[in-house]
């Protein structure tokens, strides 16, 4: 062997093995990412490449082209930075998706006259809780990693597709109802994530585990899942007790809210996969006074400022006293 052919075969070989070594760390970090994830005390953790998400830029194109988001604007808007994460966080390489269950064992009172507020809204403003969380992790993965790691988390607080990347990254499948489902948890947990500037090991996607069940679209009262996986904003009980702001609701939709006041459960409620729920860890997320027992009558009469002291830092917060009024008056 030549000099020069010598040299060429050692050059080779220690790049294979730096590339090696490089990837096995790669490797070590990215389950000790994940082992952090659960001393937090989140469920599960999976890791998607960083891309942009050509795919679902399409269906979301398609799905606000179908005027499907109803009055909420702010979705039109930073459409780059929604289906592509690295116009959020420039140099990102990776997607690192966490869920956080919420689920309490306590059943609500079934009276028609009491006001219903879904159950995720019962203790503290989750994106305060996971955001906290989230920020521990990232400094955690720079320590972990000997560099300053750069990158933002995100709590459904910016144009992310949350669940779009939580699939991507093996945590779970979107279900029919457009929600995240995870094998043997079900679907009452919080998404969050941190995208950052560090390359990690992806994981690939989970199967659609929902097969033919179509529990969820015959159970919605307004027809709001037109089709799997695709919610008409304008008929969605969530929606219209959340963010829809106009005076009034629909009366064609209003008797069928049924005495939802903010949020709906119905499609969670009878999704089989939720058999596997188990009780929340986060205490943070016990239900507050006034959330599971207050009469229509109640929200119907509350006014600023009590219901700024009764919710403050909580997400009943978000349709204000004015919404939660409009949300329980019945026509008689």
């Amino acid at each position: 062997m030549s000099g020069t052919a010598w040299y060429t075969a050692v050059a080779a070989f220690i790049s294979h093995l730096a590339s090696f070594m490089a990837h096995g760390s790669k490797q070590r970090l990215t389950r000790a990412l994940k082992a952090e994830a659960l001393r937090l005390g989140f469920e599960a953790c999976g890791v998607a490449r960083a891309e942009r998400l050509d795919e679902e830029a399409r269906r979301l194109e398609a799905w606000l082209g179908a005027s499907m988001h109803g009055t909420m604007t702010w979705m039109e808007r930073h459409f780059d930075k929604r289906v592509d994460p690295r116009e959020l966080v420039p140099g990102a390489r990776s997607v690192v998706s966490v869920i956080e269950n919420y689920y309490q064992p306590i059943e609500p009172p079934t009276e028609p006259n009491i006001g219903r507020v879904s159950r995720y809204a019962w203790g503290d403003d989750y994106h305060n809780v996971l955001r906290r969380k989230l920020k521990s992790m990232l400094a955690w993965l720079s320590d972990a990693a000997g560099t300053d790691v750069g990158g933002r988390a995100f709590v459904d607080s910016a144009p992310v597709m949350d669940k779009v990347w939580a699939a991507r990254s093996g945590v779970g499948w979107i279900g029919k109802n457009g929600n995240l489902l995870r094998q043997g948890l079900g679907s009452w947990f919080f998404i969050g994530e941190l995208i950052v500037d560090i390359e990690l090991e992806p994981d690939g996607p989970t199967g659609d585990m929902c097969g033919s069940c179509t529990a969820c679209i015959d159970a919605c009262p307004t027809d709001a899942i037109v089709q799997p996986a695709v919610v008409d904003s304008n008929r969605c009980i969530s929606y219209l007790t959340i963010e829809h702001r106009e005076d009034d609701i629909d009366p064609e939709l209003k008797p069928l809210s049924g005495n939802w006041v903010f949020g709906c459960d119905i499609c969670q409620d009878v999704c089989p996969w939720n058999k596997f729920r188990k009780s929340a860890r986060e205490e943070r997320y016990y239900p507050r006074r006034g959330t599971i027992d207050m009469q229509l009558s109640e929200w119907a009469a509350v006014e600023e400022p009590e219901f700024g002291r009764t919710f403050a830092g909580s997400p009943i917060k978000r349709a204000g006293a004015e919404g939660m009024r409009r949300n329980a008056r019945r026509e008689r």
